[in-house]
């Protein structure tokens, strides 16, 4: 999908352990037609711990919400080229925000988005 491309920030609706569901608006990247989230506070963040927790998590396209699959990313190359999507992304409007983005603890919170709605896969 290319709405993820030119898109800010997108909601994530992870639902709790009670059933209610809340809403966490995040900044989206998208590389080699994947698109990629981070915890902004590291694994701190209780969304990111729910996710993987395997938590039902949907995303919000166009007023719509969907099932999302979240799959953490573990290798280093990719988290760095991840990182770098962020700094061409955010980084002229955001240059602080992006350096906390691309430090050790966020990134290491790197998921990709995939199986999103019917089984199709996010991408650009």
């Amino acid at each position: 999908m290319n709405a993820y491309v030119d898109r800010t920030e997108i909601t994530l609706w992870v639902r709790h352990a009670d059933g209610r569901w809340s809403p966490r608006t995040v900044w989206v990247v998208v590389l080699d037609g994947e698109a990629y989230v981070r915890s902004a506070f590291g694994r701190r963040s209780a969304w990111y711990r729910q996710v993987l927790r395997h938590a039902e998590t949907e995303v919000e396209v166009a007023g719509a919400r969907l099932p999302v699959t979240l799959r953490p990313v573990d290798d280093p190359e990719l988290v760095q080229r991840i990182s770098g999507a962020y700094r061409a992304k955010y980084g002229l409007s955001w240059p602080g925000p992006v350096e906390s983005m691309n430090g050790p603890e966020a990134a290491a919170t790197t998921l990709r988005l995939t199986n999103v709605g019917q089984g199709s896969q996010l991408s650009a």
